[in-house]
């Protein structure tokens, strides 16, 4: 294991914090944050920090809220967490900057750097967003982050990109997390990198390093004739997801997988680390450490997919980058999701060059910008607040509930049809 400091670690983590708003996290995250207290000797002799430390959320707060608009007060308040946080237990006590911070309704993404490196080398920051719920709302979407770090001897450097998704739940709707990712491929797009000749926007792939995580929902997906699928083994395959064995016979079924590696149909270019080393992240009974929920079949919905400009096409089981850790975070308890936690350490910095090194794409693979981006993503951002203000304010008619909001609200239409129909009969009899 190559211990070589010039290269990058990168810490990726992602939870899903079940719509709690301030609620969603404990105060103490050291378990998610500083996991590289549990693999620095395995990394070096002296316990080394994160370069940069990328932390996304799904169901930020809950969706009428966000789809208001009525995010950034909480994601404030989690940037001012998680950077206390990540401080207090950095193995030596390094200072973090915020490099960039981005939340398109309860999708947010926080990216931090050193403060003595990338922190502050950090130029050509950018952040975007896109929904692909209905009619292109932010119930569902993405949101990025991409910046350059120059060359030490002044060249043009690296490009880094960060995208936190939340894709389509529920096991049947698998061809709609399929869509949902090439739309974000598609939309959530970038300016052209430096000394380009095109002006137009660029994909998440034009970079050279590209990270892809957050709740992307896919599932088990058993054939009929397997011995767990029927739904009356369920308890047979909870307890077979328990065991080391019985999660690595099970993970050629997870849908991610199959779409992957075995149909090409999306994450193209991607690698990941070993994933069903560690339990199903969903679905969980809110305030149990390891007690399954029956209304839902485990699965590893969390994700983090990473590839960079040095990994090749033709052997797309291996990569530059080295997986140091993937794991969950079982303590976790306010949510029916785990928080995962990747560390990941990356290639040396490339030769200098007057162009940024890009990601190699497979043959036949070309991702294109969608000259619609822009108009799809703020129509549905003006659909996200009418939805989300009209709603906000039935919940505030039903003291908290909607049903009741909605049932005050209709009341409320029949008191003053009532009263307008008196006043007028009134009116009518006077002389």
């Amino acid at each position: 294991m190559s211990t070589d400091p010039s290269r990058p670690l990168v810490q990726i983590a992602s939870y899903n914090t079940n719509l709690q708003a301030e609620r969603g996290l404990p105060q103490d995250l050291v378990d998610w944050l500083a996991p590289t207290l549990q693999v620095s000797s395995f990394l070096a002799r002296e316990r080394r920090a994160p370069d940069i430390v990328a932390v996304g959320f799904q169901e930020l707060l809950p969706l009428h809220l966000g789809l208001a608009g009525l995010s950034k007060p909480v994601i404030e308040s989690r940037n001012a967490l998680v950077l206390s946080q990540i401080e207090e237990h950095a193995p030596n006590k390094e200072r973090y900057t915020l490099i960039a911070k981005v939340v398109n309704v309860g999708v947010a993404l926080l990216v931090y750097g050193l403060d003595n490196g990338i922190g502050r080398k950090a130029v050509d920051v950018q952040t975007q967003w896109t929904g692909c719920g209905p009619a292109h709302m932010g119930n569902k979407g993405a949101v990025g982050v991409r910046f350059r770090v120059p060359g030490e001897d002044g060249g043009v450097g690296e490009v880094y990109t960060f995208v936190c998704a939340h894709l389509t739940a529920h096991a049947h709707k698998n061809a709609h997390r399929i869509h949902d990712y090439h739309y974000i491929v598609s939309t959530l797009l970038f300016p052209p990198l430096p000394g380009a000749d095109s002006k137009a926007p660029t994909t998440i792939f034009s970079t050279s390093h590209l990270f892809f995580f957050g709740d992307l929902n896919f599932r088990l997906s058993l054939p009929a004739d397997h011995d767990l699928a029927a739904a009356d083994q369920q308890l047979n395959l909870v307890a077979s997801l328990s065991t080391d064995d019985g999660r690595s016979a099970l993970r050629e079924y997870d849908q991610l997988v199959l779409e992957r590696d075995v149909k090409g149909t999306i994450f193209q270019s991607f690698r990941e680390g070993e994933f069903w080393r560690f339990k199903c992240s969903y679905k969980y009974h809110l305030g149990e450490v390891d007690r399954y929920d029956s209304k839902r079949v485990p699965a590893w919905t969390d994700r983090v997919m990473y590839t960079t400009y040095s990994d090749s096409p033709e052997t797309p089981q291996e990569s530059s980058i080295t997986n140091v850790l993937y794991t969950t975070v079982p303590s976790y308890t306010t949510s029916d999701h785990k928080p995962i936690v990747a560390v990941l350490l990356l290639p040396p910095p490339a030769p200098t060059t007057t162009t940024v090194p890009v990601i190699r794409l497979p043959e036949g693979y070309h991702p294109t910008p969608d000259p619609w981006a822009n108009l799809k993503k703020y129509s549905g951002r003006v659909l996200d607040r009418i939805i989300g203000y009209t709603w906000w304010l039935l919940t505030l008619l039903g003291a908290g509930h909607l049903a009741l909001g909605i049932a005050n609200f209709i009341l409320s239409i029949g008191v003053w049809r009532w009263w307008r129909s008196r006043n007028g009969d009134g009116y009518t009899q006077l002389p």
